[in-house]
C-alpha cells in the first residue's frame, strides 16, 4: 500500500512539473550603443518554442519547465548569442548583441523569424534594411526612402522622379505614413521629388499593402511605418554628407551614460545659396530685378530615458519646412511671391513592463501640416504714385492631437496578444482665401470655419499557431468618427494565415475590411502642397474598401532568398474627386463669403486587382531584388466621363524593377536599378473642328417686321472617354559606386552616381501645338516633354 501511494505521488509530481510553465522575458539591445532591437528571433533550437522582439525590443517566452535548456538570441547583420539557462522558475533576461562590423571575419548565417516570409502569418509586408537603402543609387545622391519603395512590386511610381506612392490601385492619401507613432499628412520635399524622411535618422522602415493586423486603421491602401533611432547610449557618434544640392549631419551620444542619449538629425539644400552669385551677376545692370529662390530644411530629434528595467521614456519630433520665393522689382512695378509648407510632429511615449507577460506602451501625439501661397503686387506711376496694389493670402492646414495605448500580451507559446486603443482630435482648415486691391470695390476674405472632429478606434488580435504547419493573425477593429452633428461607428474584421505546405514553403491568404475618415483633394495627381485634406462630414461619408489576397512563399536556405507570388483583389467605395473644372481655388455656396468644398467633389467607387512577383536577398556580398506586377485599376464617378469606368492616372499595366547591389571588395561597392512601367492614362483632345451655328433675331422698321440670321465659327474639342490616352511606357537605368576608407577616427565615403544613365526621355507631360502651314493649312502636334536626362551626381559622406 506504501509502494502504491509513493508511486501515486511521484506520478502526480511529474504530471504537474509537465504542466507547469516558465516564462523567459527581456530586452534585446545592440552591444554599445544600448539602442533596442526590433525583430530579434529568440527560440529554443529543435523544438516549436520561439517570440519575436517587438517594436521596443521586447519579448516573452513561455515554455514548459524543464531542468535546462538553450535560447538563441539571432538577428541580420548580428552575432548570434546562445545562452544556457535552468528553467526552474521565471527569468528576466536580457541580451545585447554585437554587430558583424565589431567583430572579426564574422560570416552571419542565421536569419530572423520575419525573414523566413513561409513562417510568418503577415503576408503583402515589406521590409527594407536601412543599410540597403543606403548603398542604392539615388537622384542626385539623395537616399529617398519613398523612392526605394516605389522599387517594390505594388507600388507605383506615379510620374517621374516624384516620391509619391500608389499602393495596389490607391490614391497617395490612403497611405498611413507614420513616423513614430505621429501621422505625416504631406511627405513631400521639393514640389514631391524628394521625401521628408532623412535615413541617417532612421532605424527601420516597414510598409504593408495588405492583411492588414488590427491595430492600424484610418487608411485604405497601406501602412508605412517607420522608427528613428534612438540614440548611442555609450559615446558620441556621427555621421553625414556634403552633396550636389543639399548637406545632412546626425549626432548621437549619452545624455547620462547607460541610461538615457540623445538624436539630433539636420538636413538642408542650399540650391538658393549656390544660385544667388549667378543671378546677382547676371542682373547686376538690369533696370529689373528677378530674384527667385527655393530652399527646405528638416530636423529630426529624438531623447529617451531608462527609468528602471521596467519603465522607459521617449521625446521625439520632426521639423520640416519648403519656401519658395519670387521678388521682382523696377522702377514701375514691385512683385512678391511665395509657396511654403511644412511638416511638425512630436511623440511623448512611455513603456511600462506590468509583468513578464504584459507590456504596454502609451503615446501622446502632436501632427501638424500647413500650407501658404502669397502673391504681392504693386505699380508704380512715373511720378513715384502706386497705380495699383493687390495682394493675395491663401491658407491651409490639419492639426491633430492624439493619445493611444498598444498592450502586447504573451499568455502561452501559441499566442501573441494585441490590443489597445486610440483618439486623435483633428481640426480642420480647409482653405482660407484673402484678396485685397485698390482695383477691387472692396476686399475679399473667404474663408471656411475650422472643422473640429474626432476620431477614435480600439482593436484586438491574436497571432495563433494551432499547430505546426498553421499560424494565423485574427483581429477586430472597431472605428469611429465624430463630427459637429453625426457619428460613424464601422465595423472592421482582420484576418491572414499562413498554411506550411513544406519546411520552407506556405500557403497564405488574408482579408482586410478598411476605412478612412480623412480625404486628400487632388486634381494634379503630384502630391504638391496645393492638395487639400479635408474631413469626413455630414454630406461626405468616409471611405472604405474590402481586399483579399492569397498568395505563396519560399524561402532558400543558400542563398538566403526569399520568393513570394500574391495575387489580390480590391473595392474602394466613396472615394473622393473633384468635379469637372473646380480646384482648391474654387469658390462657390449660397453665401458669397464662404468657400464651399463639399460642394465641389463627387464621390464614387474603384475597383483594383492584380500579381505581383517578389525574389529578395537582404544579406550576403550580392543582395537586391527583382519585382514585377500586373495590375488594373478603374474608378467610376456618377459625375465624371457621363459615369462611365474609367483608368485613373497611374493604372499601370505592367511595373518591372530590378535592384542589384554587388560589394566588389571591402572598399568598392557598385550598385544599379532598372525599372520599367506602362505608361500613365491621360486626358488629350482627339479631333478638334469648327462648328457653325445660326443665330435668329428680329429686326423692327417703319414698314414692318423681318428677321435675319447670322452665322458664327466655334471651335469644338472632342476628348473621348477621360484617360482614354495612353502615354509611352517609361525606362530608366541607374548607376552608382561607393568608395569606402576607414580612416583613423573616422570612414569616408565618395559616391558617385548617374541617374537616367542611357539618357532616356521619359514623358513627363504632353502638349497639343498647332502652326501654320505656307499652303494656309493648319498643322496639328502632339509634343512629348520629358524632364530628366543623364544627371551625373557626387557625394561625399562620413561617420565616426
Amino acid at each position: 500500500m506504501r509502494s502504491t501511494c509513493t508511486l501515486f505521488l511521484l506520478l502526480f509530481s511529474f504530471i504537474v512539473r509537465a504542466q507547469e510553465r516558465i516564462t523567459i522575458s527581456g530586452f534585446v539591445r545592440e552591444q554599445g550603443s544600448q539602442e533596442q532591437l526590433p525583430g530579434v528571433n529568440v527560440y529554443i533550437p529543435d523544438t516549436p518554442y520561439g517570440a519575436v522582439t517587438n517594436t521596443y525590443g521586447f519579448y516573452s517566452l513561455t515554455l514548459p519547465a524543464m531542468d535546462s535548456a538553450l535560447v538563441v538570441y539571432s538577428f541580420v547583420g548580428y552575432e548570434t548569442v546562445q545562452q544556457q539557462i535552468r528553467l526552474n522558475k521565471n527569468t528576466e533576461l536580457s541580451i545585447l548583441l554585437a554587430t558583424v562590423n565589431q567583430l572579426d571575419e564574422v560570416t552571419v548565417t542565421s536569419r530572423r523569424q520575419e525573414d523566413y516570409v513561409s513562417r510568418s502569418a503577415q503576408m503583402s509586408q515589406v521590409e527594407i534594411p536601412i543599410s540597403q537603402i543606403k548603398k542604392i543609387p539615388a537622384f542626385f545622391g539623395e537616399k529617398d526612402v519613398l523612392k526605394v519603395l516605389q522599387l517594390m512590386p505594388g507600388v507605383q511610381k506615379g510620374t517621374e522622379g516624384q516620391t509619391g506612392l500608389y499602393v495596389r490601385g490607391g490614391g497617395p492619401d490612403q497611405n498611413l505614413i507614420i513616423l513614430d507613432d505621429a501621422v505625416v499628412y504631406n511627405a513631400n520635399h521639393l514640389f514631391g521629388f524628394f521625401s521628408i524622411f532623412n535615413s541617417d535618422a532612421l532605424k527601420s522602415v516597414e510598409l504593408t499593402k495588405g492583411g492588414f493586423p488590427a491595430r492600424y486603421g484610418g487608411r485604405l491602401s497601406s501602412v508605412l511605418e517607420m522608427n528613428m533611432k534612438e540614440g548611442n547610449k555609450e559615446a558620441l557618434h556621427g555621421e553625414g554628407g556634403i552633396g550636389i544640392i543639399s548637406s545632412r549631419l546626425t549626432l548621437e551620444g549619452p545624455i547620462s551614460k547607460g541610461k538615457s542619449s540623445f538624436l539630433v538629425s539636420a538636413r538642408r539644400t542650399y540650391i538658393d545659396i549656390l544660385a544667388a552669385p549667378l543671378i546677382a551677376r547676371d542682373q547686376r545692370d538690369a533696370v529689373e530685378q528677378v530674384k527667385p529662390g527655393y530652399y527646405f530644411y528638416d530636423i529630426n530629434a529624438k531623447i529617451n530615458y531608462d527609468l528602471g528595467s521596467k519603465d522607459k521614456v521617449y521625446l521625439s519630433g520632426y521639423f520640416g519646412h519648403d519656401n519658395f520665393y519670387a521678388n521682382e522689382t523696377s522702377p514701375t512695378r514691385e512683385s512678391r511671391a511665395g509657396l511654403d509648407w511644412g511638416n511638425k510632429t512630436a511623440t511623448l511615449r512611455w513603456n511600462h513592463l506590468l509583468n513578464q507577460k504584459l507590456f504596454v506602451n502609451t503615446s501622446f501625439i502632436y501632427s501638424n501640416f500647413d500650407f501658404g501661397v502669397s502673391n504681392y503686387n504693386k505699380d508704380i506711376n512715373t511720378d513715384a504714385t502706386i497705380r495699383d496694389e493687390f495682394s493675395l493670402n491663401y491658407t491651409s492646414q490639419i492639426r491633430d492631437w492624439g493619445i493611444k495605448t498598444d498592450l502586447d500580451y504573451y499568455p502561452s507559446p501559441k499566442h501573441a496578444v494585441k490590443f489597445g486603443a486610440q483618439a486623435t482630435f483633428h481640426r480642420f482648415v480647409p482653405s482660407a482665401l484673402a484678396l485685397q486691391g485698390s482695383l477691387i470695390d472692396e476686399s475679399i476674405e473667404r474663408s471656411v470655419t475650422p472643422i473640429n472632429t474626432l476620431e477614435g478606434g480600439i482593436y484586438i488580435e491574436d497571432t495563433w499557431q494551432p499547430f505546426d504547419a498553421l499560424k494565423m493573425n485574427a483581429g477586430f477593429r472597431l472605428s469611429t468618427f465624430q463630427t459637429e452633428s453625426k457619428t460613424y461607428f464601422r465595423p472592421e474584421p482582420r484576418f491572414s494565415a499562413a498554411l506550411r505546405l513544406a519546411e520552407d514553403f506556405s500557403f497564405k491568404a488574408s482579408y482586410a475590411q478598411m476605412n478612412q475618415y480623412v480625404h486628400l483633394l487632388s486634381n494634379t495627381g503630384l502630391g504638391l502642397p496645393t492638395d487639400l485634406w479635408v474631413p469626413t462630414t455630414d454630406k461626405v461619408a468616409p471611405q472604405q474598401s474590402k481586399q483579399v489576397a492569397i498568395g505563396l512563399a519560399k524561402d532558400l536556405e543558400k542563398p538566403a532568398l526569399t520568393l513570394t507570388l500574391e495575387g489580390y483583389y480590391k473595392k474602394m467605395g466613396n472615394i473622393l474627386n473633384y468635379k469637372e473644372g473646380a480646384s482648391f481655388l474654387s469658390i462657390s455656396g449660397e453665401n458669397a463669403n464662404e468657400l464651399s468644398w463639399e460642394d465641389n467633389v463627387t464621390a464614387g467607387k474603384g475597383w483594383s486587382y492584380g500579381t505581383e512577383f517578389l525574389v529578395h536577398k537582404k544579406t550576403g556580398r550580392f543582395s537586391g531584388w527583382v519585382g514585377y506586377t500586373l495590375s488594373w485599376t478603374k474608378w467610376q464617378f456618377p459625375e465624371l466621363n457621363f459615369g462611365r469606368t474609367f483608368y485613373p492616372r497611374y493604372d499601370r499595366r505592367h511595373d518591372l524593377s530590378v535592384v542589384g547591389i554587388y560589394e566588389l571588395t571591402k572598399r568598392i561597392t557598385v550598385s544599379a536599378t532598372w525599372v520599367y512601367g506602362t505608361g500613365n492614362a491621360l486626358t488629350l483632345p482627339r479631333a478638334s473642328f469648327t462648328g457653325v451655328t445660326d443665330n435668329f433675331f428680329t429686326r423692327f422698321s417703319s414698314t414692318g417686321t423681318r428677321t435675319a440670321t447670322s452665322w458664327s465659327g466655334n471651335q469644338v474639342t472632342e476628348y473621348g472617354d477621360k484617360n482614354s490616352f495612353r502615354a509611352e511606357p517609361f525606362h530608366r537605368l541607374d548607376l552608382a559606386v561607393q568608395l569606402h576608407k576607414k580612416k583613423k577616427r573616422y570612414e569616408r565615403t565618395w559616391e558617385i552616381g548617374l541617374y537616367n544613365a542611357y539618357n532616356r526621355r521619359n514623358p513627363f507631360f504632353y502638349d497639343i501645338s498647332e502652326e501654320k502651314l505656307a499652303n494656309g493649312n493648319t498643322k496639328t502636334t502632339l509634343k512629348r516633354y520629358s524632364l530628366f536626362p543623364v544627371l551625373p551626381s557626387v557625394s561625399y559622406n562620413f561617420k565616426f
